[in-house]
């Protein structure tokens, strides 16, 4: 070839790639929706130059658009919370298996699915509440001690529809089968103080305000009222005793807010540097208190880091979505509403 052909065909090729890495882009799509997310994303924009682009929504819907988008689908990514729901992405055909090292080192096994279709990214522990005031319940330390008849009118809940509970009953069928798992629901359910009503927020109130003698709640709710700038809802928060349950057995039952790597994601590579930044130290930070949650590599900060240490249950968490039809059933059958 002539010489100024090679000069030019080099000239070409440097062009071209220069092109390619200044069009980088990954595609979001999220069920998160906090600004701290944001200041996340215009980060790893700075450090890599790949564009982030953004689109949210709700869990189940953005599972159906990526599903009805199909191998067209522009989504390289999807990030949502609870494990259940990260399961029923997986069995959609949602994600695709993903090999990286980095991930697997940083984040433990429990917190991943065992394939490497998706990653869990912060974490929120359930755990029991109590009117601080009126002292913590005689003899109670775990799960299962919710359906003691020394708690008769005493416990309020949210309703079993709710995913969070799908999932902590999902890990009780795993850890002591189907029939043990049921007749816990069906004590829990004598135990009811009024028929479940509310979100885990309205369980906080009704403790601390001395009209339920105990529920359970995410970790985050409690550091939402924490941290809140009003004196109402650290009210709340003060008035409650908080127990992390299983302590002296499995340990408490933790959930998570993960992501994977779309099925037929068109920047594979980008999504997966992005799930490896998602798991760096300034992005666990931002990540897990843009929702008062736990980060999944280093330790807690944030109002919920006031709650103290505890031990978490190591079951997978892929169980709590294969257990989930299963969970819906048994609550069904314990009259649980």
């Amino acid at each position: 070839m002539h010489r100024h052909a090679v000069v030019a065909a080099v000239l070409f090729a440097l062009a071209a790639a220069a092109l390619d890495t200044f069009g980088e882009e990954v595609n979001v799509y999220s069920a998160r929706h906090y600004d701290t997310d944001l200041a996340l994303y215009d980060r790893f924009e700075e450090t890599t130059g790949i564009k982030v682009n953004l689109i949210e929504g709700n869990s189940d819907g953005l599972i159906e658009r990526i599903r009805n988008e199909g191998e067209f689908s522009p989504a390289d990514m999807l990030i949502t919370v609870d494990a259940g729901r990260l399961w029923r992405a997986h069995a959609q055909r949602v994600f695709q298996p993903v090999e990286s090292a980095l991930l697997n080192e940083r984040i433990p096994a429990h917190l991943r699915e065992p394939g490497g279709h998706w990653f869990g990214l912060s974490k929120r522990a359930r755990v029991i509440v109590y009117n601080k005031a009126a002292g913590r319940p005689e003899g109670v330390a775990r799960y299962e001690d919710l359906a003691r008849e020394s708690l008769r009118g005493k416990v309020c809940m949210r309703s079993s529809g709710n995913i969070y509970n799908l999932s902590l009953l999902g890990s009780l069928i795993e850890h002591h089968g189907e029939p043990a798992a049921e007749a816990w629901a069906q004590g829990v359910v004598a135990n009811f103080h009024r028929q479940p009503q509310g979100n885990d927020t309205a369980q906080l109130r009704a403790v601390a305000a001395g009209e339920c003698g105990v529920s359970i709640a995410n970790t985050y709710y409690i550091g939402r009222l924490l941290g809140s700038q009003s004196g109402d809802d650290r009210a709340v928060a003060l008035g409650l005793g908080v127990l992390f349950p299983n302590q002296a057995d499995r340990g408490t039952h933790v959930n998570i807010s993960g992501a994977g790597v779309a099925r037929h994601a068109p920047h594979a590579d980008n999504a997966v540097r992005f799930l490896e930044y998602l798991t760096g130290d300034f992005a666990q930070r931002l990540f897990a208190e843009g929702n008062n949650e736990y980060p999944v590599v280093g330790a807690a900060a944030g109002p919920v880091a006031e709650l103290g240490d505890f031990k978490e249950d190591a079951v997978n968490a892929s169980v709590f979505g294969a257990n989930q039809a299963l969970a819906v059933k048994v609550f069904d059958r314990a009259g649980w509403k």
